[in-house]
């Protein structure tokens, strides 16, 4: 197993009914769920599915309703016994553990969130989150040290001495969140953990979500039947259908490639501006100029590349500013250094904002948006033409090449 394989998921196939391991052979024939399920009395949760989860990756496992996503991550803690394939943690088959090895895989390494939260009413959020740790007999001091890290971390604390029908159903889940991270488990599940909650504080735990992820990196397997939730969240995507995994792939792969007629209908509503990032409509730098390159170097840039402005960096390649080619050749004329007709105020973004939120800053600028690392360091540009091409996905516009400053 490669280094940075968390768990792989191979062949596994779960069949629901008396007999299941008979059944195999009519789905290898290709015989339908519900053809199957009238002869035979069997159901077919998932069948043949493989995957390689990463570690560190928030791989999300994306279908509608009976498409066997949910079936799937029962199985990866063995809730549902597997009946065929197997299912590799750390290189170890987990379908293959006996009781009490089993045991020690869901205190230790695994742990699940669910949709309803499934917290103790007559328990409070400390104590809800502290029971993992109990039952593996952590001493008191210990693991109530580990559940108030935990409810500090998904942002309750002050709230440990609450009930949980004192709390709102996004503060629940977040319960439900900290008594998984509780046990430090290395591959975190999480089955349609905000399908209950209300849009906005649905958004607001997606966001929480990805600031944990982001301070923890932890495995996380999460499910849901949201496709604008899956491609919001996840570093890579799987759609099931009919208990088959039709495409794994990144949010853009699946956008930019469809593997078939059912996942381009499947993605036909999403909102791609909540799903790109600046880091995939953005151009790489191809004209700069330095400070001490002076005016008639940028003019020369300016002229050899076609574009009437560019960017202004530093030796380490920060971003000083932007210089356009009237104010350039006004400069030379009037004896003027670059930097005293360089202009400063240049709309800046990160590679990872979203193209939803760069277009107030595309309308708002006169000049390309710089995207910039957290040093300051150019790494690419925007154009407007780019943002309008990222929100209607139209490739003819992004493959035409389009110069910095244009």
């Amino acid at each position: 197993m490669s280094e940075n394989i968390k768990m792989k998921v191979q062949n596994i196939s779960k069949i629901f009914g008396p007999k299941p391991k008979s059944i195999i052979p009519m789905v290898q024939e290709g015989k339908e769920k519900d053809q199957i399920l009238a002869e035979t009395g069997h159901t077919v949760g998932v069948y043949n599915a493989s995957m390689d989860i990463k570690q560190g990756e928030i791989f999300v496992i994306m279908g509608l309703s009976g498409s066997g996503k949910s079936t799937l991550i029962r199985c990866l803690n063995l809730l549902n016994k597997p009946t065929d394939g197997g299912i590799y943690v750390d290189g170890e088959n987990v379908v293959e553990y006996n009781n009490a090895q089993l045991k020690k895989y869901r205190q230790n390494k695994i742990a699940m969130v669910f949709q309803h939260f499934g917290l103790f009413s007559h328990r409070t959020i400390l104590g809800n989150v502290e029971y993992g740790l109990e039952i593996r007999e952590v001493p008191k001091s210990e693991r109530r040290e580990i559940a108030m890290k935990n409810i500090e971390i998904v942002g309750l604390k002050g709230y440990e001495n609450k009930y949980p029908d004192e709390l709102s159903g996004g503060m629940q889940q977040r319960v439900g969140l900290a008594r998984a991270l509780a046990n430090d488990p290395d591959i975190l599940l999480m089955d349609e953990p905000f399908s209950a909650l209300d849009p906005l504080i649905r958004r607001e735990m997606q966001l929480e979500l990805l600031d944990i992820q982001e301070r923890l990196q932890k495995t996380i397997v999460f499910i849901t039947h949201d496709v604008n939730e899956a491609f919001k969240i996840g570093d890579r995507v799987a759609v099931m259908k009919d208990g088959k995994v039709e495409q794994i792939g990144t949010p853009e792969t699946i956008l930019e490639h469809p593997a078939n007629d059912y996942i381009e209908d499947f993605i036909a509503d999403i909102d791609r501006s909540k799903v790109l990032q600046a880091e995939h409509i953005m151009i790489q730098p191809n004209a700069l100029v330095s400070l001490k390159d002076g005016l008639k170097v940028a003019v020369k840039e300016m002229k050899d590349n076609g574009i009437s402005s560019v960017f202004v960096v530093d030796r380490q390649r920060h971003l000083q500013g932007i210089v356009t080619i009237d104010d350039a050749i006004e400069g030379i004329r009037d004896k003027k250094s670059l930097e005293d007709v360089l202009i400063t105020d240049v709309n800046t973004v990160k590679r990872d904002e979203y193209v939803n939120d760069l277009i107030p800053k595309a309308l708002d600028s006169k000049f390309p948006l710089a995207v910039v690392s957290d040093d300051h360091r150019v790494e690419g540009f925007i154009l407007r033409v780019h943002v309008l091409s990222g929100l209607i996905g139209d490739e003819s516009e992004q493959e035409e090449p389009v110069q910095a400053g244009v």
